[in-house]
């Protein structure tokens, strides 16, 4: 007994001993059915540390909740923000550079930078099951009357990335299409998970989601009821990031997950779990069920540097719009 009851105690202190990297994400990466778990059990099989994710609601939240704790926060790295949320986030002096490079990424936009590591990337789209009539714009949408679940763009990355669709597809005639399109919108949810679930449960005809879910259906639940609306507009396209927090006690360890981030035993999990493009191609290439995916045709993008600026006008528009 007093062998066993030693051998407990070596164990629970190897265990304390073990350095402990946190990660601040969004909801649905940390679900069963996310990365999370598989991220978790990949990184912690080569780090000798314990992988610790801390969901924060969806990624604008999670720059929020960065910037109200400032260098006290207990984040190492942040996994979840976007092309519209870097330039807030480094304006932040809060992040560090991500010892990542020589990487041959696989995204659709050129990619310099020393301290945001691209992980996946997709294009935003109104997903509807395939019995439904889908509008192919804006406008149609806007004139018919399906209905809609949309996310909150101060809160969610797919709900800012919204909001800057519409004003690159239509600038200044933007205000008026929110207008229009206020009588469509069911409800505006937080996040991303909110508005999916409300979807699936019959609420809305269609929800704001991304190029890429259908494959989920298809993949995961062997249901090809489900596609994603091709507008003429084009697409707005979003590249998902992850970076290093400044302030971080085990900044070799934040380094080493955003190396992993971008290996091939990460980027192969993401296809299949995050439903998203991977930022390096796995060397097995992507699931079948990408090949059914609709092509965006054209790829509508703020560039960075201009995001914050360009957010606070088309939120601006778009709270007078359905404020009317």
């Amino acid at each position: 007994m007093v062998i066993a009851a030693g051998l407990m105690a070596a164990q629970h202190a190897a265990a304390q001993d073990r350095p402990v990297l946190d990660v601040y994400t969004y909801d649905s990466f940390v679900t069963e059915w996310g990365p999370g778990p598989a991220m978790e059990q990949a990184f912690e099989s080569t780090c000798d540390c314990d992988l610790r994710f801390t969901a924060m609601g969806d990624g604008a939240a999670l720059l929020a909740r960065l910037e109200l704790e400032g260098a006290r926060t207990d984040a190492d790295v942040v996994l979840g923000l976007d092309t519209n949320l870097m330039a807030e986030a480094r304006e932040t002096g809060l992040l560090s550079p991500s010892g990542v490079s020589g990487i041959d990424w696989t995204l659709p936009v050129d990619w310099q930078d020393d301290i945001f590591v691209p992980y996946d990337w997709g294009y935003f789209a109104f997903v509807h099951r395939t019995d439904f009539d889908a509008p192919e714009n804006f406008r149609a949408l806007a004139e018919g009357d399906a209905s809609i679940v949309i996310q909150d763009p101060r809160s969610s990355t797919p709900g800012l990335g919204l909001l800057l669709w519409v004003k690159q597809a239509y600038g200044d005639e933007a205000p008026a299409i929110w207008e229009s399109l206020s009588d469509n919108i069911v409800t505006v949810t937080p996040g991303w998970s909110e508005a999916y679930n409300l979807f699936l449960e019959g609420e809305a005809d269609m929800v704001l989601s991304y190029t890429t879910s259908p494959a989920y259906h298809l993949i995961a639940e062997d249901d090809a009821g489900f596609a994603a609306a091709r507008f003429e507009e084009g697409h707005y396209l979003q590249v998902e990031v992850a970076a290093a927090v400044a302030s971080s006690d085990t900044p070799g360890l934040a380094q080493d997950f955003l190396s992993f981030l971008v290996s091939d035993a990460a980027q192969s999990i993401l296809p299949t779990t995050n439903w998203m493009y991977p930022a390096v191609m796995p060397e097995a290439g992507l699931p079948d069920g990408f090949g059914t995916l609709i092509d965006p045709g054209k790829a509508l993008l703020v560039p960075p540097e201009e995001s914050p600026q360009a957010t606070r006008k088309a939120l601006s528009e778009w709270l007078a719009a359905l404020g009317r």
